[in-house]
Protein backbone atom coordinates (compact mmCIF):
# COMPACT_ATOMS: atom_id res chain seq x y z
CA UNK A 1 0.00 0.00 0.00
CA UNK A 2 1.48 3.30 -1.04
CA UNK A 3 0.85 7.01 -0.87
CA UNK A 4 1.99 9.72 -3.24
CA UNK A 5 2.52 13.31 -2.20
CA UNK A 6 0.73 15.45 -4.76
CA UNK A 7 2.92 18.31 -3.55
CA UNK A 8 5.75 16.71 -5.53
CA UNK A 9 3.93 17.33 -8.77
CA UNK A 10 4.92 20.97 -8.41
CA UNK A 11 8.55 19.97 -8.12
CA UNK A 12 8.60 18.08 -11.39
CA UNK A 13 9.95 15.04 -9.55
CA UNK A 14 8.94 11.43 -9.65
CA UNK A 15 6.55 10.68 -6.78
CA UNK A 16 7.95 9.24 -3.57
CA UNK A 17 6.16 6.23 -2.14
CA UNK A 18 5.97 4.54 1.24
CA UNK A 19 3.63 2.12 2.91
CA UNK A 20 0.58 3.49 4.69
CA UNK A 21 -3.07 2.67 5.28
CA UNK A 22 -3.84 3.81 1.76
CA UNK A 23 -4.49 1.38 -1.07
CA UNK A 24 -2.70 3.32 -3.80
CA UNK A 25 -1.50 6.72 -4.93
CA UNK A 26 -3.39 9.89 -4.03
CA UNK A 27 -3.46 13.36 -5.56
CA UNK A 28 -3.71 14.81 -9.06
CA UNK A 29 -2.08 13.04 -11.98
CA UNK A 30 -0.59 16.19 -13.53
CA UNK A 31 0.82 19.33 -11.95
CA UNK A 32 -0.94 22.67 -11.75
CA UNK A 33 1.91 24.16 -13.75
CA UNK A 34 1.24 21.70 -16.57
CA UNK A 35 -2.46 22.51 -16.47
CA UNK A 36 -1.76 26.25 -16.55
CA UNK A 37 0.57 25.82 -19.50
CA UNK A 38 -2.23 24.06 -21.38
CA UNK A 39 -4.71 26.87 -20.76
CA UNK A 40 -5.42 29.43 -18.05
CA UNK A 41 -8.88 30.89 -17.52
CA UNK A 42 -8.78 34.01 -15.35
CA UNK A 43 -12.24 34.77 -13.91
CA UNK A 44 -11.59 38.50 -14.45
CA UNK A 45 -11.73 37.80 -18.18
CA UNK A 46 -15.21 36.32 -17.77
CA UNK A 47 -16.86 39.17 -15.88
CA UNK A 48 -15.64 38.74 -12.30
CA UNK A 49 -14.88 41.90 -10.33
CA UNK A 50 -12.98 41.92 -7.05
CA UNK A 51 -15.33 44.42 -5.42
CA UNK A 52 -17.01 42.16 -2.84
CA UNK A 53 -20.40 42.74 -4.47
CA UNK A 54 -20.40 41.46 -8.09
CA UNK A 55 -21.53 37.83 -8.23
CA UNK A 56 -18.62 35.48 -8.93
CA UNK A 57 -20.88 32.51 -9.69
CA UNK A 58 -21.43 33.00 -13.42
CA UNK A 59 -17.84 34.10 -14.23
CA UNK A 60 -16.49 31.10 -12.33
CA UNK A 61 -18.79 28.74 -14.24
CA UNK A 62 -17.80 30.33 -17.55
CA UNK A 63 -14.09 30.10 -16.78
CA UNK A 64 -14.54 26.46 -15.81
CA UNK A 65 -16.39 25.70 -19.06
CA UNK A 66 -13.36 26.95 -21.00
CA UNK A 67 -10.77 25.07 -18.93
CA UNK A 68 -12.66 21.95 -17.80
CA UNK A 69 -10.99 19.68 -20.35
CA UNK A 70 -7.48 20.68 -19.35
CA UNK A 71 -6.40 23.93 -17.78
CA UNK A 72 -6.30 26.14 -14.71
CA UNK A 73 -9.13 28.36 -13.49
CA UNK A 74 -7.65 31.34 -11.69
CA UNK A 75 -9.25 33.61 -9.08
CA UNK A 76 -6.68 36.37 -8.42
CA UNK A 77 -6.18 38.09 -5.09
CA UNK A 78 -9.00 40.36 -4.01
CA UNK A 79 -12.42 40.19 -2.36
CA UNK A 80 -15.23 38.50 -4.30
CA UNK A 81 -18.91 37.94 -3.55
CA UNK A 82 -20.79 34.83 -4.62
CA UNK A 83 -24.58 34.68 -4.68
CA UNK A 84 -25.08 32.04 -7.40
CA UNK A 85 -23.62 28.72 -6.33
CA UNK A 86 -21.21 27.11 -8.79
CA UNK A 87 -21.76 23.50 -9.85
CA UNK A 88 -18.63 22.46 -11.74
CA UNK A 89 -19.21 19.07 -13.36
CA UNK A 90 -17.27 16.81 -15.67
CA UNK A 91 -13.80 18.30 -15.44
CA UNK A 92 -10.64 16.44 -16.38
CA UNK A 93 -7.03 17.49 -15.79
CA UNK A 94 -8.00 20.87 -14.35
CA UNK A 95 -7.13 22.99 -11.35
CA UNK A 96 -8.81 25.78 -9.41
CA UNK A 97 -6.35 28.32 -8.00
CA UNK A 98 -8.09 30.67 -5.57
CA UNK A 99 -5.78 33.39 -4.30
CA UNK A 100 -8.66 35.72 -3.43
CA UNK A 101 -11.28 35.60 -0.69
CA UNK A 102 -14.80 34.55 -1.66
CA UNK A 103 -17.65 35.83 0.54
CA UNK A 104 -21.12 34.29 0.73
CA UNK A 105 -23.77 36.70 -0.55
CA UNK A 106 -26.93 34.57 -0.57
CA UNK A 107 -28.99 32.62 1.94
CA UNK A 108 -29.83 29.82 -0.51
CA UNK A 109 -29.09 26.30 0.70
CA UNK A 110 -26.97 23.77 -1.16
CA UNK A 111 -23.23 24.07 -1.78
CA UNK A 112 -21.39 27.28 -2.59
CA UNK A 113 -18.87 25.33 -4.67
CA UNK A 114 -19.89 21.84 -5.81
CA UNK A 115 -17.36 19.87 -7.84
CA UNK A 116 -18.53 16.57 -9.29
CA UNK A 117 -17.64 13.84 -11.78
CA UNK A 118 -14.10 15.12 -12.18
CA UNK A 119 -10.67 13.53 -12.33
CA UNK A 120 -7.11 14.82 -12.02
CA UNK A 121 -8.22 17.88 -10.05
CA UNK A 122 -6.53 20.30 -7.69
CA UNK A 123 -7.85 23.18 -5.57
CA UNK A 124 -5.28 25.40 -3.88
CA UNK A 125 -4.08 28.89 -3.09
CA UNK A 126 -0.56 29.75 -4.22
CA UNK A 127 -0.36 32.31 -1.41
CA UNK A 128 -1.75 29.92 1.23
CA UNK A 129 -4.17 32.75 2.03
CA UNK A 130 -7.08 32.14 -0.34
CA UNK A 131 -10.33 31.51 1.53
CA UNK A 132 -14.08 30.97 1.54
CA UNK A 133 -15.73 33.24 4.12
CA UNK A 134 -19.19 31.81 4.73
CA UNK A 135 -20.38 34.55 7.12
CA UNK A 136 -22.49 31.91 8.80
CA UNK A 137 -22.95 34.07 11.88
CA UNK A 138 -25.41 36.26 9.95
CA UNK A 139 -27.78 33.30 9.64
CA UNK A 140 -26.96 31.73 12.99
CA UNK A 141 -27.80 34.96 14.80
CA UNK A 142 -31.34 34.47 13.46
CA UNK A 143 -31.34 30.81 14.56
CA UNK A 144 -31.08 29.70 10.94
CA UNK A 145 -28.89 26.59 10.60
CA UNK A 146 -30.04 25.55 7.12
CA UNK A 147 -27.68 27.66 5.04
CA UNK A 148 -25.27 26.39 2.38
CA UNK A 149 -22.17 24.26 2.76
CA UNK A 150 -18.94 25.83 1.60
CA UNK A 151 -17.30 23.09 -0.47
CA UNK A 152 -18.41 19.62 -1.55
CA UNK A 153 -16.76 17.10 -3.85
CA UNK A 154 -18.80 14.26 -5.33
CA UNK A 155 -17.34 11.42 -7.39
CA UNK A 156 -14.01 13.17 -7.83
CA UNK A 157 -10.92 11.01 -8.31
CA UNK A 158 -7.18 11.69 -8.20
CA UNK A 159 -7.40 15.09 -6.53
CA UNK A 160 -6.00 17.34 -3.84
CA UNK A 161 -7.18 20.33 -1.82
CA UNK A 162 -4.49 22.28 -0.02
CA UNK A 163 -3.20 25.64 1.20
CA UNK A 164 -6.74 26.90 1.54
CA UNK A 165 -8.90 28.30 4.35
CA UNK A 166 -12.59 27.68 5.09
CA UNK A 167 -14.32 30.01 7.54
CA UNK A 168 -17.72 30.22 9.23
CA UNK A 169 -19.84 28.00 7.04
CA UNK A 170 -23.59 28.30 7.57
CA UNK A 171 -23.53 24.48 7.51
CA UNK A 172 -20.73 21.97 6.82
CA UNK A 173 -17.33 23.16 5.63
CA UNK A 174 -15.84 20.36 3.48
CA UNK A 175 -17.49 17.11 2.38
CA UNK A 176 -15.81 14.35 0.37
CA UNK A 177 -18.66 12.25 -0.98
CA UNK A 178 -17.93 9.04 -2.92
CA UNK A 179 -14.48 10.24 -3.95
CA UNK A 180 -11.26 8.28 -4.45
CA UNK A 181 -7.50 8.79 -4.40
CA UNK A 182 -7.56 12.20 -2.75
CA UNK A 183 -5.29 14.25 -0.51
CA UNK A 184 -6.34 17.13 1.76
CA UNK A 185 -3.62 19.04 3.59
CA UNK A 186 -2.29 22.39 4.80
CA UNK A 187 -5.70 23.80 5.65
CA UNK A 188 -7.33 25.84 8.39
CA UNK A 189 -11.05 25.47 9.06
CA UNK A 190 -12.76 27.78 11.53
CA UNK A 191 -16.46 27.46 12.29
CA UNK A 192 -18.98 28.59 14.86
CA UNK A 193 -19.34 27.19 18.36
CA UNK A 194 -22.39 25.06 17.62
CA UNK A 195 -23.31 21.59 16.40
CA UNK A 196 -23.94 20.91 12.71
CA UNK A 197 -20.95 22.92 11.48
CA UNK A 198 -18.70 19.99 10.55
CA UNK A 199 -15.08 20.53 9.60
CA UNK A 200 -14.25 17.64 7.23
CA UNK A 201 -16.58 14.71 6.53
CA UNK A 202 -15.26 11.79 4.48
CA UNK A 203 -17.19 8.89 3.00
CA UNK A 204 -14.89 7.81 0.21
CA UNK A 205 -12.03 5.44 -0.68
CA UNK A 206 -8.26 5.89 -0.47
CA UNK A 207 -8.13 9.36 1.06
CA UNK A 208 -5.25 11.00 2.96
CA UNK A 209 -6.14 13.95 5.23
CA UNK A 210 -3.22 15.51 7.07
CA UNK A 211 -1.90 18.75 8.52
CA UNK A 212 -5.26 20.42 9.09
CA UNK A 213 -6.51 22.63 11.94
CA UNK A 214 -10.23 22.69 12.77
CA UNK A 215 -12.09 24.97 15.18
CA UNK A 216 -15.86 24.45 15.56
CA UNK A 217 -18.12 22.53 17.93
CA UNK A 218 -18.93 19.46 15.89
CA UNK A 219 -16.97 17.07 13.70
CA UNK A 220 -13.26 17.86 13.39
CA UNK A 221 -12.31 15.20 10.82
CA UNK A 222 -14.87 12.40 10.65
CA UNK A 223 -15.17 9.19 8.63
CA UNK A 224 -18.68 8.18 7.62
CA UNK A 225 -20.07 5.19 5.73
CA UNK A 226 -19.16 3.82 3.29
CA UNK A 227 -15.41 4.35 3.61
CA UNK A 228 -12.28 2.30 3.05
CA UNK A 229 -8.54 3.00 3.21
CA UNK A 230 -8.67 6.36 4.96
CA UNK A 231 -5.56 7.84 6.60
CA UNK A 232 -6.06 10.85 8.90
CA UNK A 233 -3.01 12.27 10.64
CA UNK A 234 -1.41 15.40 12.04
CA UNK A 235 -4.76 16.95 12.88
CA UNK A 236 -5.20 19.87 15.29
CA UNK A 237 -8.71 19.92 16.77
CA UNK A 238 -8.47 23.31 18.45
CA UNK A 239 -11.65 23.92 20.48
CA UNK A 240 -13.73 21.59 18.33
CA UNK A 241 -16.14 18.71 18.51
CA UNK A 242 -13.22 16.33 18.06
CA UNK A 243 -12.55 13.57 15.56
CA UNK A 244 -15.02 10.77 15.08
CA UNK A 245 -16.53 7.99 13.04
CA UNK A 246 -20.25 7.95 12.30
CA UNK A 247 -23.05 8.42 12.87
CA UNK A 248 -23.54 4.85 11.63
CA UNK A 249 -26.88 3.33 10.70
CA UNK A 250 -28.05 0.54 8.41
CA UNK A 251 -25.59 -1.35 6.19
CA UNK A 252 -22.51 0.37 7.60
CA UNK A 253 -19.40 -0.51 5.59
CA UNK A 254 -16.19 0.96 6.99
CA UNK A 255 -12.75 -0.66 7.05
CA UNK A 256 -9.02 0.00 7.03
CA UNK A 257 -9.01 3.34 8.83
CA UNK A 258 -6.04 4.99 10.55
CA UNK A 259 -6.08 8.09 12.74
CA UNK A 260 -2.71 9.02 14.16
CA UNK A 261 -0.91 12.07 15.53
CA UNK A 262 -4.17 13.73 16.60
CA UNK A 263 -4.02 16.67 19.01
CA UNK A 264 -7.30 17.70 20.63
CA UNK A 265 -7.86 20.70 22.89
CA UNK A 266 -11.05 21.76 24.72
CA UNK A 267 -13.30 19.62 22.56
CA UNK A 268 -16.25 17.28 23.01
CA UNK A 269 -14.06 14.20 22.64
CA UNK A 270 -10.74 12.95 21.31
CA UNK A 271 -12.47 10.17 19.34
CA UNK A 272 -16.16 9.31 19.15
CA UNK A 273 -17.41 6.22 17.29
CA UNK A 274 -21.19 6.60 17.33
CA UNK A 275 -24.24 4.60 16.35
CA UNK A 276 -27.62 3.58 17.72
CA UNK A 277 -28.94 0.34 16.32
CA UNK A 278 -28.25 -0.23 12.65
CA UNK A 279 -26.28 -2.97 10.92
CA UNK A 280 -23.08 -3.64 9.03
CA UNK A 281 -19.52 -3.35 10.28
CA UNK A 282 -16.55 -1.19 11.21
CA UNK A 283 -13.28 -3.15 11.16
CA UNK A 284 -9.51 -2.79 10.98
CA UNK A 285 -9.08 0.56 12.71
CA UNK A 286 -5.95 2.04 14.30
CA UNK A 287 -6.21 5.07 16.62
CA UNK A 288 -2.61 5.91 17.46
CA UNK A 289 -0.64 8.76 19.02
CA UNK A 290 -3.43 10.91 20.45
CA UNK A 291 -2.76 13.84 22.79
CA UNK A 292 -5.60 15.65 24.50
CA UNK A 293 -6.23 18.34 27.11
CA UNK A 294 -9.41 19.86 28.49
CA UNK A 295 -11.78 17.59 26.57
CA UNK A 296 -15.10 16.28 27.86
CA UNK A 297 -14.59 12.69 26.67
CA UNK A 298 -11.39 11.00 25.54
CA UNK A 299 -12.14 7.59 23.98
CA UNK A 300 -15.89 7.36 23.47
CA UNK A 301 -17.26 4.33 21.61
CA UNK A 302 -21.02 4.57 21.98
CA UNK A 303 -23.38 2.15 20.26
CA UNK A 304 -26.36 3.68 22.06
CA UNK A 305 -25.62 7.27 21.17
CA UNK A 306 -28.70 9.14 22.30
CA UNK A 307 -28.23 12.16 20.03
CA UNK A 308 -29.44 10.10 17.08
CA UNK A 309 -32.72 8.26 16.78
CA UNK A 310 -32.43 4.50 17.05
CA UNK A 311 -32.11 2.74 13.69
CA UNK A 312 -33.62 -0.67 13.00
CA UNK A 313 -31.10 -3.46 13.50
CA UNK A 314 -29.12 -5.30 16.18
CA UNK A 315 -26.23 -2.85 16.00
CA UNK A 316 -23.10 -2.11 14.00
CA UNK A 317 -20.41 -4.77 14.48
CA UNK A 318 -17.08 -3.26 15.61
CA UNK A 319 -13.94 -5.41 15.42
CA UNK A 320 -10.16 -5.27 15.23
CA UNK A 321 -9.84 -1.76 16.66
CA UNK A 322 -6.53 -0.81 18.27
CA UNK A 323 -6.14 2.23 20.52
CA UNK A 324 -2.53 2.92 21.45
CA UNK A 325 -0.26 5.65 22.78
CA UNK A 326 -2.84 8.09 24.13
CA UNK A 327 -1.62 10.72 26.58
CA UNK A 328 -2.94 13.82 28.30
CA UNK A 329 -5.76 14.98 30.53
CA UNK A 330 -9.55 15.11 30.42
CA UNK A 331 -11.65 17.89 31.95
CA UNK A 332 -13.39 15.88 34.69
CA UNK A 333 -12.76 12.15 34.90
CA UNK A 334 -15.39 11.57 37.58
CA UNK A 335 -18.05 13.06 35.34
CA UNK A 336 -16.85 11.61 32.03
CA UNK A 337 -14.14 9.00 32.24
CA UNK A 338 -11.40 8.64 29.64
CA UNK A 339 -12.42 5.14 28.49
CA UNK A 340 -15.99 4.43 27.43
CA UNK A 341 -16.59 1.42 25.19
CA UNK A 342 -20.31 0.69 25.02
CA UNK A 343 -21.05 -1.85 22.28
CA UNK A 344 -24.40 -3.11 21.06
CA UNK A 345 -25.85 -6.03 23.01
CA UNK A 346 -27.05 -7.46 19.70
CA UNK A 347 -23.59 -7.12 18.12
CA UNK A 348 -20.88 -7.22 20.80
CA UNK A 349 -17.58 -5.79 19.62
CA UNK A 350 -14.44 -7.92 19.70
CA UNK A 351 -10.68 -7.77 19.15
CA UNK A 352 -10.55 -4.33 20.74
CA UNK A 353 -7.09 -3.47 22.08
CA UNK A 354 -6.30 -0.55 24.39
CA UNK A 355 -2.61 -0.22 25.20
CA UNK A 356 -0.17 2.47 26.29
CA UNK A 357 -3.13 4.61 27.32
CA UNK A 358 -2.51 7.17 30.08
CA UNK A 359 -5.07 9.92 30.68
CA UNK A 360 -5.80 11.72 33.95
CA UNK A 361 -8.39 14.14 35.22
CA UNK A 362 -7.88 17.90 35.48
CA UNK A 363 -10.70 18.25 38.01
CA UNK A 364 -10.75 16.17 41.20
CA UNK A 365 -8.81 12.98 41.85
CA UNK A 366 -10.91 10.13 40.42
CA UNK A 367 -11.90 8.88 37.00
CA UNK A 368 -13.79 5.90 35.61
CA UNK A 369 -13.56 3.36 32.80
CA UNK A 370 -16.77 1.85 31.44
CA UNK A 371 -17.49 -1.05 29.07
CA UNK A 372 -20.52 -2.93 27.79
CA UNK A 373 -20.59 -5.99 25.51
CA UNK A 374 -16.98 -5.21 24.57
CA UNK A 375 -14.23 -7.82 24.23
CA UNK A 376 -10.48 -7.52 23.92
CA UNK A 377 -7.57 -6.46 26.10
CA UNK A 378 -7.07 -3.43 28.30
CA UNK A 379 -8.99 -1.62 31.03
CA UNK A 380 -12.60 -2.81 31.40
CA UNK A 381 -12.72 -4.94 28.24
CA UNK A 382 -13.69 -8.59 28.79
CA UNK A 383 -11.06 -11.11 27.67
CA UNK A 384 -13.08 -13.99 26.28
CA UNK A 385 -13.72 -15.74 22.99
CA UNK A 386 -17.37 -16.13 23.96
CA UNK A 387 -18.64 -12.74 22.83
CA UNK A 388 -22.04 -12.57 24.43
CA UNK A 389 -23.66 -9.38 25.63
CA UNK A 390 -23.04 -8.14 29.16
CA UNK A 391 -24.25 -5.18 31.18
CA UNK A 392 -22.30 -1.99 31.71
CA UNK A 393 -19.33 -2.39 34.04
CA UNK A 394 -17.61 0.63 35.54
CA UNK A 395 -14.25 0.79 37.29
CA UNK A 396 -13.29 3.89 39.27
CA UNK A 397 -9.65 4.71 40.04
CA UNK A 398 -8.15 7.36 42.30
CA UNK A 399 -4.49 7.36 41.30
CA UNK A 400 -3.00 8.88 38.17
CA UNK A 401 -1.45 6.51 35.62
CA UNK A 402 2.25 6.88 34.96
CA UNK A 403 3.30 8.72 31.85
CA UNK A 404 0.12 10.73 31.29
CA UNK A 405 1.91 14.09 31.00
CA UNK A 406 1.86 15.38 27.42
CA UNK A 407 2.80 18.49 25.48
CA UNK A 408 0.34 21.20 24.54
CA UNK A 409 0.25 23.54 21.54
CA UNK A 410 1.13 27.23 21.75
CA UNK A 411 -1.90 28.19 19.65
CA UNK A 412 -4.52 26.49 21.84
CA UNK A 413 -7.46 28.90 21.86
CA UNK A 414 -8.54 30.51 25.12
CA UNK A 415 -12.18 30.87 24.07
CA UNK A 416 -14.58 29.81 21.35
CA UNK A 417 -15.47 32.25 18.58
CA UNK A 418 -19.18 31.92 19.21
CA UNK A 419 -21.79 31.50 16.48
CA UNK A 420 -23.46 34.91 16.24
CA UNK A 421 -20.48 37.23 15.69
CA UNK A 422 -18.03 37.56 12.82
CA UNK A 423 -15.26 34.96 12.78
CA UNK A 424 -11.89 36.20 11.48
CA UNK A 425 -10.01 34.48 8.68
CA UNK A 426 -6.99 32.77 10.24
CA UNK A 427 -3.63 31.95 8.77
CA UNK A 428 -2.77 28.32 8.14
CA UNK A 429 -0.54 27.06 10.95
CA UNK A 430 2.81 25.42 10.37
CA UNK A 431 2.42 22.95 13.24
CA UNK A 432 -0.49 20.58 13.80
CA UNK A 433 0.83 18.08 16.37
CA UNK A 434 3.46 18.57 19.08
CA UNK A 435 6.93 17.95 17.70
CA UNK A 436 5.75 16.94 14.22
CA UNK A 437 6.83 18.65 11.00
CA UNK A 438 4.15 18.95 8.30
CA UNK A 439 4.67 16.69 5.31
CA UNK A 440 4.61 19.64 2.91
CA UNK A 441 5.65 23.25 3.43
CA UNK A 442 3.04 25.92 2.82
CA UNK A 443 3.11 27.10 -0.78
CA UNK A 444 3.55 30.68 0.40
CA UNK A 445 6.73 29.65 2.20
CA UNK A 446 7.93 27.47 -0.66
CA UNK A 447 7.82 30.19 -3.29
CA UNK A 448 11.07 31.84 -2.28
CA UNK A 449 13.03 28.97 -0.80
CA UNK A 450 13.75 25.31 -1.21
CA UNK A 451 11.63 22.83 0.67
CA UNK A 452 11.86 19.19 1.58
CA UNK A 453 9.05 16.90 0.54
CA UNK A 454 8.70 13.76 2.62
CA UNK A 455 7.57 10.33 1.65
CA UNK A 456 4.91 9.03 3.97
CA UNK A 457 6.27 6.80 6.76
CA UNK A 458 4.72 3.39 7.23
CA UNK A 459 1.98 3.00 9.80
CA UNK A 460 3.53 2.01 13.09
CA UNK A 461 6.92 3.58 12.33
CA UNK A 462 8.22 6.92 13.43
CA UNK A 463 9.88 9.02 10.81
CA UNK A 464 11.98 7.40 8.10
CA UNK A 465 11.61 9.67 5.11
CA UNK A 466 13.02 10.38 1.72
CA UNK A 467 13.57 14.01 0.82
CA UNK A 468 14.00 16.07 -2.30
CA UNK A 469 14.68 19.79 -2.44
CA UNK A 470 13.59 22.15 -5.19
CA UNK A 471 11.82 25.44 -5.69
CA UNK A 472 8.07 25.26 -6.11
CA UNK A 473 6.34 27.11 -8.92
CA UNK A 474 2.66 27.50 -9.68
CA UNK A 475 0.70 29.61 -12.07
CA UNK A 476 -0.14 33.18 -11.23
CA UNK A 477 -2.27 33.55 -14.31
CA UNK A 478 -2.93 36.88 -15.98
CA UNK A 479 -3.89 35.87 -19.51
CA UNK A 480 -5.28 32.78 -21.21
CA UNK A 481 -3.06 30.07 -22.67
CA UNK A 482 0.13 30.84 -20.81
CA UNK A 483 3.14 28.86 -21.90
CA UNK A 484 5.06 28.74 -18.64
CA UNK A 485 4.37 28.92 -14.93
CA UNK A 486 5.67 31.77 -12.82
CA UNK A 487 6.33 32.15 -9.13
CA UNK A 488 3.22 32.88 -7.05
CA UNK A 489 2.53 36.37 -5.83
CA UNK A 490 3.52 37.30 -2.30
CA UNK A 491 1.09 36.35 0.45
CA UNK A 492 -1.34 39.02 1.60
CA UNK A 493 -2.89 39.72 4.97
CA UNK A 494 -6.33 38.18 5.22
CA UNK A 495 -7.72 39.85 8.31
CA UNK A 496 -7.24 43.09 10.16
CA UNK A 497 -5.68 43.40 13.57
CA UNK A 498 -9.09 44.19 14.99
CA UNK A 499 -10.39 40.85 13.74
CA UNK A 500 -7.46 38.76 14.88
CA UNK A 501 -7.86 35.64 17.00
CA UNK A 502 -6.90 35.62 20.69
CA UNK A 503 -3.36 36.83 21.16
CA UNK A 504 -0.39 34.53 21.45
CA UNK A 505 0.11 35.77 24.99
CA UNK A 506 -3.47 34.95 25.82
CA UNK A 507 -3.14 31.54 24.24
CA UNK A 508 -0.02 30.82 26.24
CA UNK A 509 -1.95 31.67 29.39
CA UNK A 510 -4.92 29.50 28.53
CA UNK A 511 -6.91 28.43 31.52
CA UNK A 512 -9.65 26.05 32.39
CA UNK A 513 -12.20 28.59 33.59
CA UNK A 514 -15.64 28.21 32.13
CA UNK A 515 -14.99 24.84 30.52
CA UNK A 516 -17.01 22.82 32.95
CA UNK A 517 -20.06 24.97 32.43
CA UNK A 518 -19.74 24.64 28.66
CA UNK A 519 -19.29 20.91 28.83
CA UNK A 520 -22.41 20.41 30.91
CA UNK A 521 -22.89 18.82 34.29
CA UNK A 522 -24.56 15.51 33.54
CA UNK A 523 -22.85 12.52 35.09
CA UNK A 524 -22.65 8.86 34.18
CA UNK A 525 -25.21 6.38 35.42
CA UNK A 526 -23.88 2.83 35.44
CA UNK A 527 -27.34 1.43 34.95
CA UNK A 528 -27.95 3.24 31.66
CA UNK A 529 -26.51 2.51 28.26
CA UNK A 530 -25.02 5.96 27.91
CA UNK A 531 -24.84 9.32 29.63
CA UNK A 532 -26.40 12.27 27.89
CA UNK A 533 -24.02 13.94 25.43
CA UNK A 534 -22.28 17.07 26.69
CA UNK A 535 -22.97 19.08 23.53
CA UNK A 536 -25.43 19.38 20.72
CA UNK A 537 -28.62 17.62 19.91
CA UNK A 538 -29.89 15.20 17.33
CA UNK A 539 -30.71 18.09 15.02
CA UNK A 540 -27.23 19.57 15.41
CA UNK A 541 -25.29 16.45 14.56
CA UNK A 542 -24.21 15.72 11.00
CA UNK A 543 -25.80 12.54 9.75
CA UNK A 544 -24.94 12.23 6.08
Amino acid sequence: MVAKLSFLSFLGLAPLFAAAQLSGSVGPLTSAATKAATKTCNVLDYGAVADKSTDLGAPLASAFAECKSGGLVYVPEGDYAISTWARLSGGEAWALQIDGIIYRDSDTGGNMIYIEHSTDFELFSSTSAGAFQGLGYELHAEDNWEGPRLLRLYEVTDFSIHDFILVDSPSFHLSLDTCANGEVYNMAIRGGDHGGLDGIDVWSTNIWVHDVEVTNKDECVTVKSPAKNILVESIYCNWSGGCGMGSFGSDTNVSDIVYRDIYTWSSNNMMLIKSNGGSGFVENVLLENFIGHGNAYSLDIDSYWSSMSAVEGDGVQLSNITIKNWKGTEADGAERGPVKVLCADGAPCYDITIEDFAMWTEEGDTQWYSCESAYGTGFCLEDSSNTVSYAVTTTTVSSAPSGYSAASMADDLTAAFGSTVSIPIPTIPTSFYPGATPYSALMADSASSSTSAKAHPAVGTSSSVATASASVYVAAASAPAVTSAVAPVAPVAVSSAAESAPSAAGQAQKGQQGQQGQKGQQGFSSGAHTPEPPFGSEEEDCQE
